[in-house]
């Protein structure tokens, strides 16, 4: 997958999102730690959508974005690809 440069208006979201509020403990968290609370948070997000889209665009392999894990935002990507 293609990296973009990102722009003001991509990343505009990341304010708003409430990850941006709570701190990146829960959403980049040690290997083998719990995803529970990081993934709470990201579904009472109204910046969900906008921040999965984003991960997917710009290849992002750590951590939990739009609620999915890296493992899982992988699976989704095979899955669009075949």
């Amino acid at each position: 997958m293609h990296s973009e440069p990102s722009t003001t208006s991509d990343i505009a979201w990341q304010q708003r999102a409430l990850c941006a509020q709570t701190g990146a403990d829960f959403f980049f968290p040690e290997p083998g730690s719990s995803l529970r609370e990081a993934k709470r948070i990201c579904g009472m997000c109204e910046m969900r959508s906008l921040c999965l889209d984003y991960a997917l665009r710009h290849d992002e392999r750590f951590g939990v974005w739009g609620g999915l894990s890296e493992k899982e935002r992988l699976r989704l990507v095979r899955a669009e690809e075949s």
